[in-house]
């Protein structure tokens, strides 16, 4: 056969640095915990909380088990905005875990029940507003809609909180695959203008294009989460997880998952 007929071999992916190596590492041994539809069924630990929160439809479980290059760590429900629970997962060693990553409910699908509904969402406000142990948010916008008026409204339960820098926040603008390069600009740019209003001298806010499925924005999400439970200068160092997490992250390039992006 001529060699010109022949497909051509898929790109090898760039390799990882090693702040992206340690961070995705130990994002990978992630594991649940339990779940809870009341914060007084949540840890009354020390360790310091990241916690995920989006709109149904955002790619939230997705960008979860992306991020911990794990198909199922996070369940992604047929019918958006079933899950009515915080689940919670556990990083770090198993005899030295040093956080948790916390899966709250999606937000704004209609065809919930009103009354269940009302119950969970003030369940997640007084989580974002009064949970001591929250040290980090993780905001999903899809990145062809931005900011809507329930994002807003998530955001004003949190903005006293991000102002002081008592709690990080880093919004993915998901399904990042989906828009073109001008496309992409406008919506980091139209994402800085929703966030100036947290925005302050002692705040930590970031914004990045994130998508699953292309692994946009991976390697630095994963590096910023790191970076807010580990001192920066500790970035280089091996992830406290097992040994082989940091080769199978590099592997973990362009894993199949199912859900939003």
């Amino acid at each position: 056969m001529n060699d010109s007929l022949q497909p051509a071999k898929p790109a090898r992916p760039p390799p990882l640095s090693a702040p992206a190596r340690a961070a995705l590492g130990w994002l990978h041994a992630a594991r649940f915990l339990t779940t809870a539809s009341k914060l007084d069924q949540l840890p009354a630990g020390d360790l310091p909380e990241i916690a995920f929160v989006g709109r149904s439809n955002a790619g939230k479980s997705t960008a979860i088990n992306t991020l911990a290059q794990q198909r199922q760590l996070a369940f992604a429900s047929k019918t958006p905005g079933r899950t009515q629970h915080i689940n919670l997962f556990v990083l770090g060693p198993k005899d030295a875990p040093d956080a948790y990553l916390a899966d709250l409910p999606g937000y704004g699908y209609a065809a919930v029940d009103r009354g269940k509904k009302l119950v969970w969402q003030r369940v997640m406000a007084d989580y974002l507003e009064l949970r001591r142990a929250l040290g980090g948010v993780v905001l999903m916008i899809d990145s062809r809609h931005g900011f809507t008026p329930l994002d807003q409204r998530l955001l004003d339960f949190i903005a006293p909180r991000v102002r002081t820098g008592e709690v990080r926040l880093l919004v993915l603008l998901t399904k990042a695959d989906k828009l073109g390069k001008l496309a992409s600009q406008a919506a980091l740019a139209a994402a800085q203008a929703s966030l100036e209003g947290v925005v302050t001298d002692t705040s930590d806010v970031s914004v990045t294009l994130f998508s699953s499925l292309r692994r946009v924005g991976v390697e630095d999400a994963a590096e910023t989460l790191r970076g807010w439970i580990h001192p920066a200068a500790d970035l280089s160092q091996p992830a406290p997880a097992p040994a082989a997490a940091a080769a199978e992250a590099e592997a973990a390039v362009d894993v199949p998952l199912t859900g939003g992006r």
